[in-house]
């Protein structure tokens, strides 16, 4: 396992990290989450990735209990959770004071824990003003209930927004941000950001590096039995498979599994490990929902020599999708 240090941050998280998102509570019972992430943890994982609103809060629940069980030294953990969308009533979401207070602590009654490491906002919220999030995540870190906060899917100028009022008034900034990064959904990372990785040391943990699935190959012949797209909850994630923009882009895996094959590898590990390709990405979240899974995902970081300039210009010549330089006019 490779281990790097979170955007300029001194925390150091494992390259390859396992998340919880749609598995447990999900597909998975709690059982099988122990195995997961113990094979996760075997081969050397330290990040585990959770959120409020995942099964309802049933996937903080059962990865608190694993951890509990399995005896992990929690400062040898970094763990994670993401605050918006805690419940049905006015004030369960989104990201006033009050909620990402009485949020995260919830989270932390679920997780059995005194404080998470880190803290993200799951979503940028438009009906509260930024100062006010501000403070209120910047409160967490100095009560000790998280060590870094951050954001999830902000633009860059909500960012530069919040980051620059912390300055100001003497608060904690946001260190981190928690983007969608895969072979179809690259502008964010490579161009939106790229500021802010020299400006800020903005630290990055993607998640969704197999495109929901798609770079696993298994979509090629219809949506399978045991599919996350069948979960309950989940129909829009179907829905967007057998779109057209779906089909084409389940056309591009099925163009890029010989390539793999060529390299030795399966299609997921190329996927993965062109998302550790990239410099400022910090960790790459996996999600599984057998152990066998786990462990095909840890080679990955294996696979990064493998990534030759000439075998990243052959993925770029099947997905057709660089995002555009910067113009400059200088």
């Amino acid at each position: 396992m490779q281990y790097r240090h979170l955007g300029s941050s001194g925390l150091k998280v494992s390259a390859l990290s396992f998340g919880s998102w749609v598995t447990f509570g999900a597909q998975i019972d709690e059982e099988m989450a122990e195995q997961c992430m113990t094979t996760a943890y075997d081969a050397g994982v330290n990040f585990f990735d959770t959120a409020e609103t995942y099964a309802g809060g049933k996937a903080e629940t059962m990865m608190g209990r694993v951890i509990r069980r399995a005896g992990w030294k929690r400062s040898d953990l970094v763990i994670a959770s993401k605050i918006f969308w805690g419940g049905k009533g006015p004030n369960d979401r989104g990201l006033s004071r009050k909620h990402i207070i009485e949020g995260t602590r919830a989270s932390l009654e679920r997780l059995q824990m005194d404080y998470v490491d880190l803290i993200f906002c799951h979503r940028p919220d438009v009906e509260t003003p930024i100062e006010e999030t501000v403070r209120a995540m910047s409160h967490l870190v100095d009560s000790g209930r998280a060590f870094y906060w951050g954001t999830s899917e902000w633009s860059a100028e909500q960012i530069t927004a919040a980051h620059g009022i912390a300055r100001q008034q003497g608060l904690v900034p946001p260190t981190m941000e928690q983007p969608q990064y895969n072979m179809f959904h690259r502008h964010r990372v490579e161009r939106e950001y790229a500021r802010l990785y020299r400006e800020i040391g903005l630290g990055t943990t993607i998640w969704s590096p197999l495109a929901g699935g798609i770079l696993s190959g298994k979509y090629e012949h219809g949506v399978p039995q045991g599919s996350r797209s069948n979960a309950p909850g989940y129909d829009w994630l179907r829905e967007r498979f057998e779109s057209d923009q779906g089909r084409q882009r389940i056309a591009l895996a099925s163009r890029l599994r010989p390539l793999a094959e060529d390299l030795g590898i399966t299609l997921p590990r190329l996927a993965l490990a062109w998302c550790l390709r990239h410099p400022e990405v910090s960790s790459v979240i996996t999600g599984a929902s057998r152990p066998e899974q786990v462990s095909e995902n840890m080679k990955a970081i294996d696979d990064l020599d493998k990534l030759t300039p000439e075998i990243l210009q052959r993925i770029e010549e099947i997905l057709g999708n660089r995002p555009e330089e910067e113009e400059n006019f200088r």
